[in-house]
């Protein structure tokens, strides 16, 4: 993440941490060592919110963080706003994480809670700058971040799963599922494995596929719990942004029935990021393509309690070396 060097830093940031442009929500980005880390977001509350407070709190203990940034979106103006404010940063100063900023946000204007200058930070607060031309959407996007959806609506919509393909579906019933109880259950994960690296090469070359089949044979083995695991390993530097689209374009076309392991994937990596908030709605639509799936309720408990995002990649370089020779070492 770039380094916030200002409120309108801060202000532009948000929405590429949490993906969307948020609206009455409390939102607190932990740093740790001068580095933005994961960012929460709640509803803004209704009234004080003490037992929110210690949750909130609790996470950024979690992270280790030393610091914090809050920006609040209100949708109208109430002195009570403030106060809710107000009480974060002394509850986070009595557990010695320093504020360094604390902003509210009243429809298109901003003012800092927190700044005592009437000349810096009037009480009417400043016209929120437009984040398309600012610094850190720049870096963002030539890092290969998507621009932020316009709202939380626009967000899930894009997670939902209606754009169903007449020949995708065609195309996956002609693929014979793994018969566990036979001797071909290697070749065909192996085929599996294959197969997904040979589509994240397309997104790595042209950002999709047209190759409906290949489409169809990765949905049909990423039911395979090895396939998964081998998909969920295969991150790397050079290929990540790619497998972010890629699992984001799967979650959107896959059929009832097939959509879990990408969107779970997707959440992953998302989460991995610091998109935590986007990481949770998509493990919704994993959710909504198989209520049980395993993988989903493991990353809605890991990310619920606080786990830090590098600690993925720690994994994956563990775990993927050993599925990797499950697969193609015999």
């Amino acid at each position: 993440m770039t380094t916030l060097t200002s409120p309108h830093d801060l202000l532009a940031a948000v929405p590429f941490l949490i993906g969307y442009h948020p609206e009455n929500s409390l939102v607190i980005i932990a740093i740790k060592e001068n580095q933005a880390g994961l960012a929460m977001r709640v509803d803004y509350p209704t009234e004080l919110p003490f037992l929110q407070i210690d949750f909130l709190i609790s996470h950024l203990l979690k992270q280790q963080a030393d610091s914090a940034l809050i920006v609040g979106y209100i949708s109208a103006r109430a002195e009570f706003h403030k106060l809710v404010l107000d009480s974060l940063v002394s509850a986070l100063n009595e557990k010695a994480i320093v504020v360094r900023e604390s902003l509210l946000v009243d429809g298109d204007r901003w003012r800092s809670t927190i700044c005592q200058d009437k000349e810096c930070c009037p009480p009417r607060g400043r016209v929120l700058p437009d984040i398309k031309n600012s610094r850190v959407a720049c870096e963002r996007v030539v890092d290969g971040a998507p621009m932020p959806f316009a709202n939380e609506k626009a967000a899930k919509e894009m997670l939902s799963s209606h754009h169903h393909v007449k020949e995708l579906a065609a195309a996956i019933a002609r693929i014979a599922p793994i018969d566990y109880q036979a001797s071909s259950v290697q070749k065909l994960q192996r085929e599996g494995a294959v197969a997904l690296n040979e589509l994240v090469q397309e997104f790595i070359a042209k950002r999709g596929s047209d190759r409906i089949d290949l489409v169809a044979l990765v949905l049909v083995r990423l039911l395979d719990l090895q396939v998964r695991d081998y998909g969920l390993g295969m991150a790397t530097a050079d290929n990540k942004e790619a497998l972010l689209e890629m699992w984001r374009w799967l979650m959107t076309i896959s059929p009832q029935g097939f959509g879990a392991a990408p969107a779970a994937l997707f959440a992953e990596l998302l989460y991995e990021r610091g998109d935590g908030a986007l990481a949770v709605r998509a493990l919704e639509r994993a959710e909504l393509d198989d209520p049980e799936y395993t993988l989903a309720k493991l990353l809605r408990r890991t990310f619920a309690a606080g786990w830090p995002p590098e600690n993925f990649a720690k994994m994956r370089a563990e775990l993927h070396p050993k599925i990797t020779e499950t697969l193609f070492g015999g």
